[in-house]
């Protein structure tokens, strides 16, 4: 675990003010909006760490990391909007049956899984329909 400073601290506050799935660079412009000091590079190791910790999703989306505050040592999965990047996290029960499944049926045991489903959220396909 990495020691607590006033920087990792802002990061992580800022990342839990934030919804949905955010870079550094938009996390680090809220920061600085707020005028906070804390530096880009300083940004994207504190979400780096955090998302080790379990202290924060990511993925890639167009070759970007993005990164989500959510509860430590909760394994779930998320519905993610395209257009907005709104999250929602989804029951990993079925996707951990489907996971168990295909993976015996394949001879692997112990099977891990990153699975994150992307869509448009009912206020984007509302807009998208409207056009």
């Amino acid at each position: 675990m990495k020691r607590n400073t006033w920087q990792r601290e802002a990061v992580r506050d800022a990342l839990g003010r934030t919804e949905g799935f955010v870079s550094a660079q938009a996390l680090h412009a809220s920061l600085r909006g707020t005028g906070s000091e804390v530096g880009l590079a300083t940004v994207y190791r504190a979400l780096a760490d955090l998302a080790h910790e379990g202290e924060a999703d990511s993925l890639v989306q167009e070759g970007e990391s993005l990164y989500r505050a959510c509860t430590p040592g909760s394994h779930h999965h998320h519905l993610i909007c395209r257009s907005c990047g709104k999250a929602v996290e989804i029951s990993a029960d079925p996707v951990e049956a489907w996971a168990r499944q295909v993976a015996a049926e394949h001879g692997f045991t112990a099977p891990e899984h990153v699975v994150d489903v992307f869509g448009l959220c009912p206020e984007c396909s509302a807009a998208a329909s409207a056009h």
